[in-house]
């Protein structure tokens, strides 16, 4: 592995500034410290907060102690002086005051996974969306597993990127051949100038405006995973989804699609009867049945129609599609059941950060539905989001800092119950349930007024709900 990576390696010398120490920077700074690059990592978290970090890279700063600095408590402009490469991790925004000014010095902007694309030798998938990108790439990976584990096959799929591990910490092992499945958020596409060979955009939805600051940035960001592709590459986008949907223009290669309904001038998935079905613009192949999908909701629906678009167009066969779904029941804090108490059955939905998803989650349900909402508002709208509610929620419980926002969407006449918190919230909702409901975390808020992150909020709510 060494001689192969002597034998290509770019980054000798290079002077490499990494913004943000957590897995995504680790994860950067172990490839280039392999590469005998010298790597300055900066964090605005003080050192003593950061020991997981250092201990990831213990054993490479005793080999060239020389070649890792680091640099805690902030991000000086200092850092640019002797920098050839900038490198953000995902948290870190452009309006930052050391993004701004490498950009007034020349100072090109990377991040790991634009660096994974430059260097893995594997086939590359990425996915994206306002929603539905984890439960995708999840389904996307589980059906070429199912196909690479066929006699005869010799592939190895690797499943990263947003979620799991950083796929750059994995390329060494990848080889020609292999197939690398990575969802991508709008925070590292914005700077991004390479694309995957395959590219799918689920659908496109106002998300994360507290950060692009409105819905343009954000719709530009998404894009430049078709933007940087070559003429023999392969676009996948949601013809049911108008924002997806805009971006066809931007297809240089392959355009394939998904929906509900056959496009007959558009080759994709689409669901006939009950068969889910990929039309090649001549002739249908039946992939799979409906019964095989066991998610709940119109949108899952939706991920899986995509899941087989984008598995069909890397050569999956309908067998390992099927084997792919097969005791799929989802990703953790995505519509997960989590238990029937009081005769209701129990739903985490914590990853529900924008109302969107929240949206998705409420029409997922037939049932008489308690709905737990709020965490910190992104500045986004909650119209739509209130009137679903107004029809079909029967009691509504806000929490955190965006309670107020909602109650005041939902208007004056109607109901909901406040609390100060997410265990508040729990209480409140074991007083009211009935049986035969469905009692549903759905936030529409991110996490960070009471969470670490969503992953946090989902297991809180599992742990409260576990203890009634």
């Amino acid at each position: 592995m060494a001689e192969q990576i002597a034998s290509t390696n770019r980054w000798i010398g290079r002077r490499v500034v990494i913004l943000g120490a957590a897995r995504q920077g680790v994860a950067l700074a172990r490839f280039l410290l392999r590469r005998q690059a010298s790597v300055t990592l900066s964090d605005l978290h003080p050192l003593q907060e950061l020991e997981a970090s250092v201990q990831a890279l213990a054993d490479l700063s005793k080999v060239a102690p020389t070649r890792l600095k680091w640099v805690c408590g902030g991000h000086p402009l200092s850092l640019l002086d002797d920098a050839d490469l900038l490198c953000l991790s995902g948290g870190v925004p452009l309006d930052q005051p050391i993004v701004k000014e490498a950009l007034r010095r020349g100072i090109p902007l990377s991040n790991d996974s634009q660096i994974f694309l430059e260097e893995t030798p594997a086939q590359t998938i990425g996915i994206t969306g306002s929603a539905g990108k984890t439960t995708t790439t999840t389904l996307v990976g589980r059906m070429a597993q199912a196909a690479a584990r066929e006699p005869g096959r010799a592939t190895q799929v690797w499943v990263g990127g947003n979620i799991g591990l950083p796929l750059i910490s994995l390329v060494d092992q990848m080889k020609p051949g292999d197939l690398a499945v990575m969802e991508l958020s709008s925070f590292q596409l914005e700077i991004m100038s390479r694309s995957p060979q395959v590219a799918a955009v689920l659908n496109l939805t106002p998300n994360h405006l507290d950060r692009h600051g409105n819905m343009q940035a954000y719709a530009a960001a998404k894009a430049r995973i078709l933007a940087f592709q070559s003429p023999q590459d392969i676009a996948i986008l949601n013809r049911d989804d108008a924002g997806a949907w805009s971006l066809a223009g931007l297809a240089r290669g392959t355009l394939l699609s998904f929906g509900l309904q056959r496009s007959p001038a558009h080759p994709g998935t689409y669901l006939r009867g009950d068969d889910l079905v990929f039309w090649d613009g001549a002739s249908e192949t039946v992939l799979l049945q409906r019964q095989d999908i066991r998610l709940r909701g119109a949108h899952n629906l939706a991920n899986v129609l995509a899941a087989c678009a984008i598995a069909y167009s890397v050569g999956v066969p309908a067998p390992a599609m099927r084997a792919g779904l097969d005791g799929f029941m989802g990703v953790a804090h995505r519509l997960e059941y989590v238990r029937t108490w009081g005769g209701a059955d129990w739903y985490n939905d914590s990853i529900a950060t924008a109302p969107e998803r929240a949206i998705a989650a409420i029409r997922a349900f037939d049932e008489p539905l308690v709905l737990l909402a709020g965490g910190r508002d992104k500045n986004l709208p909650w119209e739509e989001f209130a009137r679903l509610v107004r029809q079909r929620v029967d009691h509504l419980i806000l929490f955190g800092e965006a309670a107020d926002k909602i109650a005041k969407a939902c208007g004056d006449d109607y109901p909901a119950i406040r609390c100060q918190n997410l265990e508040q919230a729990v209480q409140a909702a074991a007083r009211v349930v009935q049986p035969g409901d469905v009692v549903l975390l759905s936030p529409g808020g991110t996490s960070f007024d009471e969470f670490r992150d969503f992953e946090e909020r989902g297991e809180c709510f599992k742990r409260l709900v576990m203890q009634l």
